[in-house]
């Protein structure tokens, strides 16, 4: 035997053992009007982020004045009592800060990242900004327009037209959740200044609001600062604590909806109920559950529709955790001839995660991958930061995060089948957007159930997706505010409101 007959077979990488990590000291306090202040020196982090976060959002505005809250908060960057839009963007320049305002479901925030030695005066813009916004009604108006027009593009975009018809078809007419967090085409064309003004002040109460410092704070007065800005805060009149959220299923036995959309080559699937809030005893449990039925590349559903079957460029599933209880979805976007196949596929899995134990080596890779990135998610203030917003809005203990990953280190197979159970596959909606004509007589003889065919009125546009993160994407699409993926620890502020 030659040495060239030899073949070497390289072997697979395997995982590497997590790295230790102690998420950062919080020194948490109390200004004299309640407001919370949570402070993270951060040595050798010279750009400091820094949050102020209203407790109210979406969920809590009046049904008439859905998306109020969301455009408040675009709108509270377009002018305040000392600054025009124009003169608060050089302000902010001069400083080289960015401020950024935005609300989701469940709160606003005002924010800015900066350097540490131009903190107080970017502070000062961050107070000026929550405190004083004058929401200019030009600016409203265009603003109003904006997101009409997006409103109109989501009409044509199968994807997001599935979301919003699965929101409304799982909630109750009286959950706010049942609609985008960003409002709809009737509500939104009857907003102007004073209803924005409104929904902002909804939020103006110190004592359930919480600032939030992170980066190399050493030798800076942080709670001087933050006391000479937001101490004489008040309540304003207009503000007012959080009443109890709707969240009400619509959902008793399975059915299917299809939006029919004649000639559509795919047909957008979302499978599923209202699901939990954020604050659940197994929260940790039902993390690496989430990761092995659909959260990761090798969960169940992608390697089943997508890698096995090839029906999909990626499918998923998830519990999107809120104030209150959220949705849970299974989501995929297939070719229209495989439609009702990749529907047996997905209620199989989740049959298959409720009643059958996972294997030891799922287990390991979904807690190994949960545990490991982990770190790397902190390694800048801002994701710190935005983290710690979460925790307040959803008034969890300061050692939350510190607990994380013995936490999910601690998660047994038994622990994650109990989770399963949280999953209700005969109490789902299945949701469709493609061609029922396509469709429907193939949908009706494999008997998911009573099938509901609706004609979409609305624009339409069609295409394949390009991406496998696509068909994953939040049911409300698009960034959702400052508790974005706050369900996980890795939340971060982001820098544009919830879009549908």
């Amino acid at each position: 035997m030659t040495d060239e007959s030899v073949r070497i077979v390289p072997e697979r990488p395997t995982p590497g053992t997590p790295r230790p990590y102690d998420f950062p000291h919080v020194e948490r306090s109390r200004l004299t009007n309640g407001l919370t202040l949570a402070v993270v020196d951060l040595p050798g982090r010279p750009l400091v982020s820094a949050s102020l976060v209203l407790r109210t959002g979406a969920v809590d505005e009046p049904d008439g004045e859905a998306g109020a809250t969301v455009l408040a908060a675009r709108a509270m960057t377009e002018g305040t009592a000392s600054y025009d839009a124009i003169a608060l963007i050089e302000a902010s320049e001069r400083l080289g800060a960015s401020i950024h305002a935005e609300a989701g479901w469940d709160a606003m925030s005002v924010g800015v990242d900066v350097s540490a030695a131009r903190l107080e005066p970017a502070l000062e813009l961050v107070a000026e900004v929550a405190l004083e916004p004058t929401f200019p009604e030009s600016e409203v108006e265009r603003l109003r327009d904006e997101r009409l027009n997006d409103l109109l593009q989501a009409e044509a975009d199968p994807r997001r037209r599935a979301d919003e018809v699965f929101a409304a078809t799982i909630y109750s007419g009286g959950s706010p959740y049942r609609r985008p967090s960003g409002g709809t085409r009737e509500t939104v064309t009857g907003l102007d200044a004073g209803r924005l003004r409104a929904a902002w002040q909804r939020g103006l109460d110190p004592a359930r609001s919480t600032v939030v410092i992170g980066g190399e704070l050493t030798g800076i007065d942080v709670a001087g600062i933050a006391q000479r800005l937001f101490g004489s805060w008040g309540a304003s009149y207009g503000a007012g604590s959080t009443g109890s959220i709707v969240a009400e299923g619509a959902v008793r036995e399975r059915f299917v909806r299809v939006i029919h959309r004649p000639g559509s080559v795919q047909t957008e699937i979302r499978i599923g109920h209202i699901g939990l809030p954020r604050r659940i005893a197994d929260f940790h449990s039902l993390s690496v559950m989430g990761a092995i039925l659909g959260g990761l590349f090798n969960s169940r559903l992608n390697t089943k529709l997508r890698e096995e079957k090839g029906y999909t460029y990626g499918a998923g599933a998830g519990f999107d955790l809120r104030r209150a209880a959220g949705p849970f979805a299974a989501r995929a976007a297939v070719n229209t001839e495989v439609t009702v196949a990749a529907i047996v596929d997905t209620l199989a899995e989740l049959d298959r995660m409720r009643d059958t134990a996972v294997t030891a080596a799922e287990l390991k890779a979904a807690r190994d991958y949960l545990v490991g990135v982990f770190p790397l998610r902190f390694e800048t203030p801002g994701p710190v930061v935005g983290a710690l917003a979460g925790l307040a809005v959803h008034d969890l203990p300061d050692d939350e995060l510190i607990r994380y990953r013995p936490a999910i280190e601690a998660v047994t197979i038994e622990s994650v089948q109990t989770a399963a159970q949280h999953i209700r596959p005969l109490e789902s909606a299945i949701v469709l957007v493609g061609d029922a004509d396509a469709i429907g007589d193939e949908l009706e003889a494999a008997g998911f159930g009573k099938v509901v065919i609706e004609r979409d009125t609305g624009l339409q546009a069609e295409g394949r997706d390009t991406g496998v993160q696509d068909p994953l994407a939040p049911l409300d699409e698009g960034p959702t505010g400052p508790t974005e993926g706050a369900e996980e620890p890795d939340a971060t502020l982001d820098t544009e409101p919830a879009a549908d």
